[in-house]
C-alpha cells in the first residue's frame, strides 16, 4: 500500500464516481512509484461491489488513456492476472479537487480572517464565531441547469409502471445519484422503459414499488446489459468494415455491394484510403 499514490489519486477528478473508486482501489495495492498492482477485475469487482461490466469498461478506458499501464503477469490459482502500474505523471496532469486560488483583492473593511472573540453580554464573552475565509467563493447554482436535470428525472420516472409508482422524492433522488455517479440519463430511461416491458404481463403484486426499485439499484443490470449490447454492436461493425476494407484493397467483384455510407464509415476509420476507393471503382 502507497500513501503517495493514494494521495495523488484522492486530489484528482477521474471523471465519475464509479473510475475513481476503482483508481482508489488499485492505488491502494500500489508501490510508492505506482507499480506492482496485481489484482484481478473480479477482485476489484468483489471489493468496490461494482457491476463486472462495469469494471472491465473502467479498466479499459484507464489503459486507452494511459493512466494505468500493463506491465506483466503473475500466475495464480486460475491461470495468471495482469500486473498494472499507475503512471502518476498521467494522474497528476489530471484536473485537481481542490479550489482554484482566486485572489478576491483589498476590501475597505476586510473580513475577519481570524477566529472571532464573540459577542459580549454583561461582560461576559459569548462562545467564539467561526470565520469566514476571505477567499470563500459561494457559486449559485444554475436555474436552467436545475430544471433540466429535475426534468429528465421527472421522465425517467414517468416511464415506469404507472400504478406501482411510490415515494417520488425518494426516486427522484436515487436517480439524481445514479446520474451524478456517471449513469447517462438516457441509459437510465431505457432501463426503466426495459422493466416496465417486461414486468407488463405481470400481476400487480410481481411488480416492484418504484421507491424499492431505485432504492435497491435493479437499474444497473439493465443498463449493462445495454453496455454489453453496444460493445457487441461495435464489434460486429468492426468485423464487417475490416471485411469490407479488404474486397476494397483486392478490388473484389463484392465491391459492388458497398453503399456510400459505408464508404464513408471506411475513410473515417483509416481501414482504406481514398486511392484504393477509386481504385475499387467506389465513390465516397
Amino acid at each position: 500500500m502507497s500513501w503517495r499514490v493514494a494521495n495523488t489519486c484522492a486530489e484528482r477528478k477521474f471523471g465519475s464516481a464509479t473510475r475513481k473508486q476503482i483508481i482508489m482501489f488499485l492505488a491502494d495495492k500500489a508501490s510508492d512509484d505506482g507499480s506492482g498492482i496485481w489484482c484481478s477485475k473480479g477482485t476489484i469487482q468483489r471489493h468496490t461491489e461494482l457491476g463486472e461490466t462495469t469494471v472491465k469498461r473502467a479498466v479499459r478506458a484507464f489503459l486507452k488513456e494511459g493512466i494505468l499501464v500493463e506491465t506483466g503477469s503473475r500466475t495464480c490459482k486460475n491461470g495468471f492476472t495482469v500486473v498494472y502500474r499507475i503512471d502518476l505523471t498521467k494522474v497528476e496532469a489530471l484536473e485537481p479537487t481542490l479550489e482554484p486560488e482566486i485572489e478576491t483583492g483589498s476590501t475597505v473593511a476586510p473580513v475577519q480572517s481570524g477566529p472571532g472573540t464573540g459577542a459580549t453580554v454583561a461582560g461576559v464573552p459569548g462562545p467564539p464565531r467561526p470565520p469566514n475565509h476571505p477567499k470563500t467563493i459561494h457559486k449559485p447554482p444554475s436555474r436552467r441547469r436545475e430544471a433540466a436535470e429535475d426534468s429528465e428525472a421527472e421522465e425517467i420516472l414517468a416511464a415506469y409502471p404507472s400504478d406501482r409508482l411510490r415515494g417520488k422524492a425518494a426516486c427522484l433522488s436515487q436517480i439524481e445519484e445514479a446520474t451524478k455517479e456517471g449513469t447517462p440519463p438516457e441509459d437510465l430511461l431505457r432501463a426503466v422503459q426495459a422493466y416496465a416491458t417486461d414486468s407488463a404481463g405481470f400481476t400487480r403484486a410481481k411488480v416492484c414499488f418504484s421507491d424499492n426499485w431505485f432504492q435497491s439499484r435493479r437499474w444497473q443490470a439493465y443498463v449493462e446489459k445495454q453496455a454489453e449490447d453496444r460493445e457487441k454492436a461495435a464489434a460486429l461493425q468492426a468485423d464487417h468494415h475490416a471485411r469490407l476494407a479488404c474486397w476494397i484493397s483486392d478490388r473484389s467483384p463484392m465491391c459492388r455491394h458497398i453503399t456510400a455510407p459505408q464508404v464513408t464509415a471506411l475513410l473515417a476509420s483509416k481501414l482504406v484510403t481514398q486511392a484504393q476507393i477509386q481504385a475499387a471503382g467506389l465513390r465516397s
